[in-house]
């Protein structure tokens, strides 16, 4: 096993945060690769590591001074043994070729355990759609799915949106891709209701890290009801996070953007979270506004000298990290458990540092990692390209319930591989290897491809 990790490390120096993913998933299934050595025969960890096609072209186009800028698009097409490629794009700076090699690999397994039929992929660009007008991002887009549209279609390649693309960047992206084929098609999820897009897709991601923490509190026969929450970020999956958190009777205190986060002592509502979503999906304001609109909430900018992020420093019950990748350290890990959080359920990809995950993992917290508890949002995407399929319209509720059914058929999942495996209890173990068996299986099926 130390051997598949020195020879990641050696062919992509340059890439720790997929380095980070593939370690968390070798050391998990070492069990698993001792018992079968058939996958060790057929060099499986070698293929999976690598992804079966990446791609990556230059993406002109001209702002509203009538500049011409030039960006990078990327897709990697990780693992297709068990359907077509699925994943986000992501339109963020801070995309790199390495960033989206990680999240494609969480990807491929994550998608293996939401039950339904798709392949990992991940893309995006360096694109950066703050400040911009709806005129540049429609022509960025356009210009972006001029060069992918080659790669991608309903039985191939299926992106959706992640951070930096939502409903306006979708609609512009399936607008090109349908002039440029001549066909109406289910090649993108995320879409508008109204054009073929699935009810709840927006909400799926946050409410399916609540209900997968609500699966982890129940085998300790506990709920959501009165517990104050943590929860970071503003955006799409923060905010339906807060949302279910809600719903089921708990009290969300936080939120926050790259600027900063607020802490509202008080807990939140549905009238502050009108707010938040109107400054976040409407005015495109900063979370600072929410401290200046409702006096019970504190507003606290970001201090990069700080070793540690304040937002997880309050007393809480449980967190919902719902930003970015490793945005809990190990410093922050250790200031959760020590506030008495007991719950850490990860909505977004990769957001806990491997020594923050061995605190959560030591101090036997109900522990959530998102490969299983942020698995919602794509199980919908698979939904919606149902949908799409068969021509239909499910209503709000049926989604719904067929959401809550798939978090509570991964939470079992996790929990049944974790105990064959002797490790009772871990999701982080029962998610890796459930996940990575139903993959390779698949692989070893279609033979050396």
């Amino acid at each position: 096993m130390s051997d598949i990790l020195q020879l990641v490390k050696d062919k992509d120096p340059a890439q720790p945060e997929f380095f980070q993913a593939v370690t968390e998933v070798v050391e998990s299934i070492k069990p698993v690769m001792d018992q079968n050595p058939e996958y060790r025969s057929a060099k499986i960890l070698e293929r999976l590591v690598e992804p079966e096609r990446v791609i990556l072209f230059r993406v002109p186009w001209v702002d509203d001074q009538g500049e011409v800028q030039v960006n990078r698009g990327f897709r990697i097409e990780m693992n297709s043994a068990i359907g077509p490629y699925k994943g986000g794009l992501r339109f963020h700076p801070s995309v790199n070729l390495g960033i989206l090699k990680f999240l494609a690999f969480e990807q491929v397994f994550k998608n293996a355990l939401t039950t339904l039929p798709m392949g990992g992929g991940k893309g995006g660009s360096d694109f950066d759609p703050k400040g911009k007008s709806d005129l540049e991002v429609m022509r960025f887009c356009q210009s972006f799915m001029s060069e992918l549209f080659r790669h991608i279609g309903p039985n191939t390649d299926v992106p959706a949106g992640d951070i930096g693309v939502g409903a306006r960047e979708v609609g512009f992206l399936f607008g090109m891709y349908k002039k440029l084929r001549n066909e109406f098609t289910g090649v993108l999820t995320g879409k508008s209701l109204n054009w073929g897009g699935s009810l709840i897709r927006p909400e799926a991601t946050g409410y399916g890290s609540v209900y997968f923490a609500a699966e982890m509190l129940n085998t300790q026969g506990k709920t959501l009801e009165g517990k104050n929450c943590l929860v970071s970020g503003s955006g799409n999956v923060a905010q339906y996070t807060i949302e279910k958190i809600l719903d089921l009777g708990g009290k969300p205190i936080t939120a926050s953007d790259s600027a900063g986060y607020i802490y509202d002592e008080a807990g939140m509502d549905r009238e502050k979270l009108d707010f938040i979503k109107t400054l976040k999906n409407v005015r495109r304001g900063r979370i600072k506004e929410y401290a200046e609109k409702y006096p019970s909430a504190v507003y606290t900018a970001m201090d990069a000298k700080l070793d540690y992020n304040p937002l997880w420093n309050h007393n809480a019950d449980c967190a919902f990290p719902s930003a970015t990748q490793n945005e809990i350290n190990a410093r922050d890990a250790q200031n959760l458990v020590d506030k008495g959080v007991f719950l850490v359920s990860e909505g977004a990809n990769m957001p806990t540092v491997p020594e923050g995950v061995n605190i959560f993992l030591d101090r036997k917290i109900l522990y959530g990692p998102g490969k299983a508890a942020n698995a919602g949002g794509v199980s919908v995407s698979g939904l919606e390209m149902t949908q799409n399929s068969m021509r239909l319209s499910w209503t709000r509720e049926e989604v719904d319930n067929r959401l809550k059914m798939i978090m509570k058929s991964i939470h079992q999942t996790c929990i049944d591989a974790a105990a064959q495996y002797n490790d009772a209890g871990n999701y982080v173990t029962g998610a890796n290897i459930a996940g990575f068996v139903k993959v390779v299986d698949a692989m070893l099926d279609q033979g050396v491809v």
